[in-house]
């Protein structure tokens, strides 16, 4: 079977890439690195026709977001295995076959000490992404290389605007529940937004066009 480890650990821990390799020999999955996704981290496909199992995983993520988002994904795999789709791509199922994963790693003690209290945190009922997760996310950020000039939008003042990576600028306004209200400047329209979403601060006075 051919090792993938040396090309893992250009992306993860160096102690988990001769599993996931494992893994990806287990299942037969076509594990592909992908660009930069602005509406997702990873992706998994289940088999159609000819085709294997495929799981993408965006490139620029940092070491531990990378290896989380490959677990969270493999889970998917797993999941499908045993119950096709015939359960929620996220419910009870999925988490347990998440946080079965999940436990090898935490026991081999490969996150460092801050993320490894915010993971174990998130695995008492995990979402669909750990960037739902305001505590895991903001922990994994501190180990980003890349600086984007992002910020997220819970650091930003009432009334302030932004813009998003495509170029479209808002208002952030108050906030309703877990989302904040923001106002697209050039439709007048409301969208809601996550807290953690990412977007580039504008400064000073803007006019609509």
């Amino acid at each position: 079977m051919p090792d993938f480890s040396k090309q893992l650990s250009k992306y993860m821990p160096a102690e988990a890439a001769p599993i996931i390799s494992e893994w990806i020999n287990d299942t037969k999955c076509r594990f592909k690195v992908t660009r930069s996704r602005s509406s997702k981290l990873g992706d998994y496909r289940s088999p159609f026709k000819n085709e294997p199992h495929q799981i993408t995983i965006n490139h620029d993520l940092n070491p531990y977001s990378f290896l989380i988002t490959t677990v969270h994904e493999f889970a998917h795999l797993k999941t499908w295995d045993l119950y096709k789709n015939k359960v929620k791509p996220h419910g009870l199922e999925w988490k347990k076959s998440f946080k079965a994963l999940m436990d090898g790693f935490i026991r081999l003690e490969i996150f460092p000490h801050d993320i490894c209290l915010a993971l174990i945190q998130y695995m008492n009922n995990p979402a669909a992404s750990s960037c739902t997760d305001l505590q895991l996310y903001r922990t994994l950020k501190k180990y980003d290389t890349q600086d984007k000039g992002l910020i997220t939008i819970d650091t930003l003042a009432d009334l302030s605007y932004f813009k998003m990576p495509n170029g479209r600028l808002f208002q952030k306004q108050e906030k309703l529940r877990k989302r904040y209200k923001c106002l697209e400047v050039s439709s007048n329209r409301i969208y809601l937004f996550h807290p953690i979403a990412e977007v580039i601060p504008v400064e000073g006075d803007v006019k609509a066009s």
